[in-house]
This record gives structure tokens, sequence and C-alpha cells, in this order.
């Protein structure tokens, strides 16, 4: 089996009889503000040939990164066969057949099925509105020689499904950055950067947490992180270390896997092939690119891609001041007929969020009244979130019906958040789920969440503390994931923390944990 990096989370891998092309990402996303890190547009010839004739073609989620319209438009055979996960709707195929792709698989959750005499692949789905409205999924492919996960960034909870087709040769897995947290919040510059610096260290207990279970023979960082070319966003990078981001590099990864004592894992970049066998693993990179020192001058490297992408960049931020069609030219007009038919079908989701959200642009301000369900103008009514955005980027998104903003937006970066009290994941539920057939869904789980905590009766004991055994935000199972540091827990499955004195979760309102102290 060989393996080979496209960037991010973009993988060729040779098995068998086919050639498996999974998550390719070219073209910049969110606005222009994410780019590719290490950069990947200057490949091998020969590797761009496998690269647009693959047998089969694997998209992880409709996320822009994972999802590259543009690129598969352009690049890709409608020949190759579509490896689907067994998401709960069926968008992702829509979207890949209105591009051309015919020829698709529909897998089952976690069954391993043969796709040539001597490859087996296998996909494990995640269907939480929070892994995005589709889901994420994570692919397992086997052969004669070898058995590679690719998890990219799916934050399973099941590690021992994925650990069930047999031992693991190569882990390819997120451990950096995906969010816009807290970066875009309007708080005091110490805050901020403690908050990033916690973030990054969740982010890696959480990776870590999977190498240690699915304990491959080498693990290869990926799925990120981004970098940011734009100068507005320039100081999302993270170079020395001491920036506020949450986006640490793969060589620093590297280097928090060399502390637990793996010595064998991959820095790997665009470009570089792993061929895996019974007997070795080989790493050959890139020619004539010097690997060390993307990483060890990395400014000097992004500021020479921000150089060759200036005009690019120039020439999609013209797009944004287009404004709103002849068809639509009343942006509040615009959110209500769009808005308010989707929150009469969501009761539930309007309760876990509890309060009402102002959107400032440059010439208007909308309050979206979640107790009533209605889009109207702003007049200083109160309101617990707040989200600033640049009218002409608002006006991209109304015209272009985004269903998802946190796909088609907030992951930009470009924007300033506030809110009065901890996170909400309902409110950002809601800006992912604008569509019927989302909706229903999203208000379908927010019904289910907010009966949480019912049935507590399965418990676990972990340190001095008998507790639930699954964690109230997302059901991970806390005898894997969690962790203990003095009176605080930790599930390191998302980096939500609660308070063992009480219970009382640290991260958001209404999510306590049912816990106390052991008794000899």
């Amino acid at each position: 089996m060989r393996a080979t990096s496209l960037g991010h989370a973009g993988i060729l891998i040779e098995a068998g009889n086919s050639r498996i092309l999974c998550d390719p990402w070219f073209m910049p996303a969110f606005f222009g503000s994410w780019f590719v890190f290490p950069r990947n547009d200057q490949l091998d010839p020969e590797l761009v040939t496998k690269i647009e004739s693959p047998t089969h073609l694997y998209i992880s989620h409709i996320h822009g990164d994972h999802l590259d319209e543009a690129f598969l438009t352009s690049h890709v055979s409608r020949e190759a066969t579509v490896l689907l996960p067994d998401f709960p709707s069926h968008e992702l195929e829509r979207r890949l057949n209105k591009l051309g792709f015919t020829n698709f698989i529909h897998t089952e959750n976690g069954i391993e099925i043969a796709i040539d005499s001597e490859t087996k692949i296998a996909i494990h789905v995640e269907t939480s509105i929070t892994d995005g409205p589709g889901g994420d999924s994570a692919l397992v492919v086997s052969d004669k020689t070898a058995r590679l996960v690719n998890q990219n960034d799916c934050r399973t909870g099941d590690l021992e499904a994925l650990r069930s087709h047999g031992p693991i040769d190569l882990h390819w897995l997120q451990f950096s950055g995906a969010i816009w947290y807290p970066m875009v919040y309007e708080q005091d510059p110490a805050t901020k950067h403690d908050l990033a610096r916690a973030k990054v260290e969740s982010q890696f207990a959480r990776a870590l947490k999977y190498v240690e279970t699915l304990n491959a023979r080498a693990v290869v960082p990926s799925a990120g992180p981004p970098c940011f070319l734009d100068e507005e966003l320039f100081h999302m990078n993270m170079i020395t270390g001491n920036e506020t981001s949450i986006f640490p590099d793969q060589a620093k990864f590297i280097e928090r896997l060399r502390q637990i004592g793996r010595d064998h894992d991959i820095l790997a970049i665009p470009g570089t092939a792993i061929d895996i066998s019974s007997d070795k693993i080989k790493v050959t990179s890139p020619k004539n690119i010097d690997v060390t020192k993307i990483f060890t001058q990395k400014e000097k490297y992004l500021r020479q891609y921000q150089a060759d992408w200036s005009g690019w960049l120039r020439d999609e931020k013209a797009k944004w001041s287009t404004g709103l069609t002849k068809q639509q030219p009343d942006l509040l007009g615009a959110l209500q007929a769009w808005f308010e038919p989707l929150l009469a079908i969501c009761p539930a989701l309007r309760a876990g969020i509890g309060a009402n959200c102002l959107i400032q642009t440059r010439d208007l301000e909308i309050l979206i009244d979640f107790q009533d369900g209605k889009v109207t103008k702003f007049t200083d009514q109160p309101f617990d979130f707040r989200f600033d955005i640049p009218q002409e980027l608002l006006e991209a998104i109304v015209d272009q019906h985004a269903v998802d903003w946190s796909n088609s937006f907030f992951l930009s970066c470009r924007f300033v958040a506030w809110r009065s009290g901890e996170f909400n994941e309902y409110i950002y539920n809601f800006f992912k789920s604008l569509s019927v057939e989302r909706m229903i869904r999203t208000e379908h789980e927010a019904a289910s969440r907010l009966e949480i905590n019912k049935d507590l009766s399965d418990e676990i004991e972990l340190g001095d503390f008998v507790m639930q055994r699954k964690c109230p935000h997302r059901q991970a199972d806390l005898s894997v994931f969690g962790e203990i540091n003095g009176n605080e827990l930790t599930c390191s499955l998302h980096g939500w923390r609660f308070d063992l004195t009480d219970g009382h979760c640290l991260n958001a309102e209404n999510r306590p944990l049912r816990v106390r102290k052991k008794t000899n």
C-alpha cells in the first residue's frame, strides 16, 4: 500500500488495484481565508495525473476544505466511483451528482466491503449536527500488505469500531484547530490568548487519546492546520508559538508525539509518499524541497506563498462587493423570508438558544428573535449573542442562499462575535441548518439533547470520583475520554470541562455532570 499526502486531509491511497482519492483540497476556502499548508500548488506532474484519474473518490464531509467543488469540477475524472458515507441525508450525493459524478457505492456505517480483489474499505460516520449537518466520517482501507485509518477530523467517540478491522499500520489524524474560537471573540487580549492556549492543549489531548488507543505503527498528522495569507488574517498563523491562534503545525504535534516515546511518526507535506509493507514503512519526500525549512523558516515560507497568491486574493475580494442581486435587494426582507419559516419548525432548538441574536452590518442592525420566531429590525431589544459581519459578505451569503453559515462564512474568521454567557451550541446549529431538510434534523437532535441526563444509571469510577459514564455534551464515554486535574474533569473528545465539586459545566450552561466523591 502507498499513501501520498496531497495536503490538509487530502490523500491518494494506492491499494490493491484501486487508487482512492480522499478529500482533495486545492483552492482556498471560506471567502479566501483558508489556504492549504504546506502549499500543494507545485506537485509533481506524475502525481497530478494520478490525482486526476482515481478509481475511487472519498469525500469525508461537506466542508469546503474537504469538498473542493472547483477542483473536482476541473480536474477529477467523472469515471471515479464515489464511496459514500452512510449519512442520514443525501446532500453530499446530490452535490457530487451535480458535479457530474454518477457512480456511487452507498456504504453502511462501519461495514467492511471489497472494492477490488485485494482491497477492502469501511467508512465510519458521526452524525451529530456539531459534526456538520450531513455528518463527518473516517475511512479504513485494508489490502494484503497494510491497513490505513484516515480519521481526518472526524471526532468519533467509538474508538473500538476503528480498531475492529484489525491492527493499524498508518493513522492519519487531525491535531490542529478547525474553528473560529476564540480568535473572533470580543475579549481582552490576555483572556483570549489564554483561551487559545487552552484550546491547543485540548486539541492535542484529544489527538493523543486517539493515538494511544488506536496504537498504529505510525501516525501522520493531517487535516490541518490551514494558513492565512490575507494580511488582515495573517496574525492567525502560528509561527513563534506565542500568537493568539489555535493552529499549531504538524512539526509541533510531532514534537508532542516524540515526548511520549513515539519516534517513528511521520511529518508529511504535499507530495510525501509513504509505502507500507509488513516489515517496514518507507517515506519518500518530494524532490527539491527542504521539508525542515518549511517549519523552521515558516514566516519566510508564508510570505513567499502570500506573494504568489496575492493576485488571486485581490480578485477574490473584488467579487464580494457586487452586493445582492436585483431580484433580492432588501437584506432584512430576504432574511425574514428565509429564516422565519425555519424558525417556525424548530421550537426545541429555539428553546435551547434561549435568547436573541443581533447581526450588525455597516448599514443595518437585524435581530433574530428566537422566542417569537421572528426576524426584525433592531430597536434596542435585549440580546445575548452578536455577530458583526461585513455587509458585502452578508449580502454574498444571502445571495448564495448559503444553508450552512459555519461552512460558508464563520470559518472565514472575517467577523467579530460577542456573547453574554458561556458557549451555546444550539445557536451555531441553527446557522448550520438553514434549509428545511437540515432544520428538521437539527430540531430532532435538539429535542433529544434537551432530554439529556434523564438516564444516569450507568456510572464509572474515575480517580476519587463516581460519575455518569456519558459526557453531558455529546455522550462520549468518560472512562475513555475523561481526564481529571485536581477538582476539574475534562472530556478530551471536545474539550468540555466540569467542576467536580458540584458537577457544573465550565463551558456552557445547562450541561451538569452527575458526580460524587467515592466513599471508603
